[in-house]
């Protein structure tokens, strides 16, 4: 090889490896470089407005009732007495607490559980199988959302009613088994996040179906699962509307009993306010605990190949 060949291609490899670092350097820059101030402004804003209802409800629920009916905000920092509402809270005499938090833990663990569990069977059915009349069964468990809940109240409680199951936990757990938003949110994950490839090797192995939703789609559906299950406790733990038609003052959950916090002629709003955070309290731990790990997982699902 003559000397101006061998020049050219010294040139050239260094020419290429020049390029490939500079592309480096964008792609570190880019990577590296740090939101401007215009998006911090407006998170800043948006963790405001966020925090602000908590905020107050602490306020109200460290002040006196005169204090609170004198001034909209009493005091600007919560004080010790938030402690001493909480435990008029749980020692109230007209409520059961300790019986209300046993039914709310209860009825969002196994609710949760039941809607992971079989929105992930839908979905994975819907994303990844082949059947007769997959897309119309779709279609209708999605229009299903579209329906408001207030119109199923009497069907639903005539049934319960019938079942003898008015007062008890089955009939605030049994309507809530499956969600129609579950479904569909499991089958658009799983639409991606699983190829078909992996499912044909299970079959080729010898694997029967529920093997490979166990084996494989439910693995690989986890950070999906985890934010469907995450919600649908907060919604189960927070929910008034059915359980206060259904339950009765002697087997309440904790929404039923902030609600008999002002159930007397005079409405002490520093109490209510200490059950209400008292009630929420829980969810907050969880969040603490959780959501590190839950968004997490979520990105690690959302990243490809």
């Amino acid at each position: 090889m003559s000397s101006v060949a061998v020049t050219a291609q010294t040139a050239g490899e260094g020419a290429a490896k020049a390029a490939l670092r500079r592309r480096e350097r964008t792609s570190v820059g880019s990577t590296n470089r740090r939101a401007g101030w215009i998006v911090y402004a407006l998170l800043g804003i948006t963790l405001l407005i966020s925090v602000f209802p908590l905020y107050f409800t602490l306020l109200l629920g460290s002040s006196e009732p005169i204090a609170i009916s004198q001034s909209p905000v009493p005091q600007w920092l919560p004080d010790s007495s938030l402690f001493t509402q909480f435990r008029t809270v749980i020692e109230a005499t007209q409520i059961n607490f300790w019986l209300a938090l046993t039914n709310s833990v209860i009825i969002a663990v196994i609710v949760s559980a039941a809607v992971v569990l079989f929105s992930t069977l839908a979905g994975f059915s819907f994303a990844k199988l082949r059947f007769r009349g997959r897309g119309p069964l779709l279609v209708f468990v999605i229009a299903t959302m579209a329906v408001p809940t207030q119109l199923g109240v009497i069907p639903m409680y005539i049934l319960m009613s019938e079942l003898d199951w008015i007062g008890k936990l089955q009939a605030v757990i049994v309507p809530s088994l499956v969600a129609a938003f579950g479904v569909f949110w499991m089958t658009q994950y799983l639409s991606e996040a699983l190829p078909y490839e992996l499912i044909e090797a299970a079959r080729v192995d010898g694997a029967s179906m529920i093997r490979t939703f166990w084996s494989i789609a439910l693995p690989a559906a986890r950070p999906a699962a985890a934010m469907l299950g995450l919600f649908t406790f907060v919604q189960q733990w927070t929910n008034f509307f059915w359980p206060s038609i259904v339950l009765s003052s002697e087997n309440p959950t904790l929404p039923l009993v902030v609600k008999s916090l002002q159930a007397n002629y005079f409405v002490d709003y520093s109490l209510v306010m200490g059950g209400v955070f008292l009630v929420t309290l829980p969810l907050l731990v969880i969040f603490a605990f959780v959501g590190k790990q839950l968004v997490a997982g979520i990105m690690q699902g959302a990243v490809k190949g």
